[in-house]
C-alpha cells in the first residue's frame, strides 16, 4: 500500500481547531465556547509537558530560557510569521506580528471560530511546562481585531540567558520539532476526546461535522494522515 502522501501544514491545525469550535459552538452556544476553551487547556498543557519532558531528559532545568528552547514547531516557510522579542528584563516580552493561524482563518472566513485558539494556548503551553509558571497577553491579539499579540512572560532573560538560548536552539536544531501532521492530530485526538466525555452524543456530532468539514476543505487523504499518527501515538 503506497505511503500517503498528506503532508499538514499551519493551516491544516488552524482549521482543525477552528471547525471543531465552529460546530461545538453552533450545537451548544456558550457551554460549547467553555468546553473548547477547557479542551485547549488540556491540550496546551500536555505540549507544555512534552517540551519539559525534553528539557529533562536533555538534563536542563526547566526554565522561562528552557521553555523558549524547547519549542515543537517552525513556521511552515521563511517569511510566514514575525515575531521576536521586545525586552528581556525585568520580564521577557515577545510579540507576534504575523500570524499563520489568523492568516488561515481569514483566508477561510472562519476567525469567528478560530479566535478561541488564541485566549489561552500560550498560558496552558506554559503552565504545561511548569505550573508555577504564567504567560500574560497583554494586547488584544491579532485574532480579536488587535494590531500585534504581545506576551508578558513573567521572568527575566539575562544577558547570560539570552546568550545560553542562542546556543541552546543553535544545539538542538530541529531535533525537538514535530510536523503538523502530529500537532494537528493531536489537536483533533484531545479536543475530540474532551468534547464527546463532556458532551456525549452532542460531542460526537460536534467531532463527526468539523471531521466532515475538514476532509471536504482539504481531501480526505488529510483526514487519513491524522488517522495513522493517532493509531501510532496516542
Amino acid at each position: 500500500m503506497a505511503k500517503n502522501p498528506a503532508t499538514c501544514k499551519i493551516e491544516h491545525h488552524a482549521m482543525m481547531f477552528a471547525f471543531l469550535a465552529k460546530h461545538t459552538i453552533q450545537l451548544c452556544g456558550e457551554k460549547g465556547k467553555d468546553i473548547i476553551l477547557n479542551g485547549m487547556t488540556i491540550y496546551g498543557k500536555e505540549r507544555g509537558a512534552r517540551m519539559a519532558a525534553n528539557a529533562l531528559a536533555h538534563g536542563d532545568e526547566l526554565t522561562t530560557m528552557t521553555n523558549q528552547a524547547y519549542g515543537e514547531w517552525k513556521p511552515d516557510y521563511d517569511g510566514q510569521m514575525e515575531f521576536g522579542q521586545l525586552r528581556t528584563e525585568p520580564t521577557l516580552h515577545t510579540y507576534i506580528s504575523k500570524c499563520a493561524w489568523c492568516d488561515a482563518w481569514k483566508k477561510h472566513n472562519i476567525t469567528e471560530y478560530g479566535k478561541y485558539y488564541c485566549v489561552n494556548i500560550d498560558n496552558a503551553v506554559y503552565q504545561g511546562f511548569r505550573s508555577d509558571f504564567v504567560c500574560t497577553p497583554i494586547t488584544t491579539s491579532l485574532s480579536w481585531g488587535g494590531n500585534r499579540c504581545e506576551f508578558d512572560w513573567g521572568h527575566p532573560l539575562s544577558p547570560e540567558e539570552a546568550s545560553a538560548l542562542s546556543e541552546k536552539k543553535k544545539s538542538l536544531g530541529n531535533s525537538c520539532i514535530k510536523d503538523f501532521n502530529f500537532h494537528t492530530a493531536h489537536l483533533k485526538y484531545t479536543l475530540s476526546k474532551v468534547l464527546i466525555e463532556e458532551l456525549g452524543e452532542t460531542g460526537e456530532k460536534a467531532v463527526e461535522l468539523a471531521l466532515d468539514e475538514y476532509a471536504k476543505t482539504f481531501g480526505e487523504e488529510y483526514l487519513r494522515v491524522l488517522d495513522e499518527v493517532d493509531a501510532a501515538l496516542f
